[in-house]
């Protein structure tokens, strides 16, 4: 019997397996796993210990009552699981991943599991620094509940939400970091433009980036009282600074937020 199966091996998955072996949470011996025919799921089986087995019929049944489930797979596969599954997983906390996939359509697939928990984590969770929100489809007991965090917390930060407040977190955090790569993008074509290195630009766009995030996050100040420290009376920050906003950069990243907000509701609605 395993206490935790994945159902997917993909990056994601497999950085939850990595890291709840890492922090203790479970055992090598505890875990399995199931995969599509790509030999992901024999690749994390090699790499970590865990069982691997290519049979959902197996899988899931052999997670103990009271077990987990992690669902990694992709959102239109939900539709191609087994009528059987429901009763596979009966008596077992269903946790899923898929992007865009509410607790109503997870529950009834899952329609005999007590406990299903919709989660949206983001890509930088692969390495431990990602964020993850999760909505339960009722009120987790304190044990599950702590257990669904530790899980996640392979992942990096974790928050509890409401179900309602998940189109917006995806539009924040789980569509985020995709921002940030872009600024990281562009910051270093800018700094090409003005006559610096390919390799020099890179190194100074991103390092840039990591050490304000990481001078927000260590002193916790707020980012508006930071930037007006560094902020020189007419000096150059400033020029650039009121450049961004003449162009609207705020109202842009606004705009771009709730675009994707109102794509994740749609996405729901499919």
């Amino acid at each position: 019997m395993s206490k935790i199966a994945f159902i997917g091996a993909g990056n994601m998955a497999s950085a939850i397996v990595e890291g709840i072996i890492k922090s203790s949470v479970f055992a090598p011996a505890e875990i399995a796993c199931t995969s599509a025919p790509d030999g992901s799921g024999e690749r994390l089986a090699g790499k970590t210990g865990i069982t691997y087995t290519g049979n959902l019929a197996e899988l899931i049944p052999a997670v103990e009552t009271g077990g987990y489930i992690v669902l990694a797979i992709k959102p239109q596969q939900l539709a191609q699981m087994p009528a059987e599954v429901a009763d596979w997983a009966a008596g077992k906390t269903v946790i899923s991943i898929l992007a865009g996939t509410p607790l109503s359509k997870l529950c009834g697939v899952f329609n005999k599991s007590p406990y299903v928990v919709r989660v949206m984590p983001n890509t930088p969770g692969q390495i431990g620094a990602g964020v993850s929100c999760y909505a339960g489809n009722t009120t987790l007991p304190e044990a599950v509940g702590a257990q669904v965090e530790a899980i996640l917390g392979a992942l990096g930060c974790v928050f509890a939400v409401s179900e309602d407040k998940l189109d917006a977190v995806t539009a924040v955090s789980g569509s985020g970091p995709a921002y940030v790569f872009e600024f990281i993008a562009a910051l270093e074509e800018a700094a090409e433009k003005v006559g610096l290195e390919k390799d020099l630009a890179r190194a100074l766009a991103l390092q840039t980036v990591l050490g304000s995030a990481k001078l927000v996050e260590q002193t916790g100040e707020d980012p508006v009282a930071l930037r007006i420290k560094v902020t020189s009376p007419n000096g150059t920050t400033q020029a650039a600074l009121e450049s961004m906003e003449a162009d609207g950069f705020r109202p842009l990243v606004a705009k771009a937020v709730k675009a994707a907000a109102d794509r994740s509701v749609e996405l729901g609605k499919g």
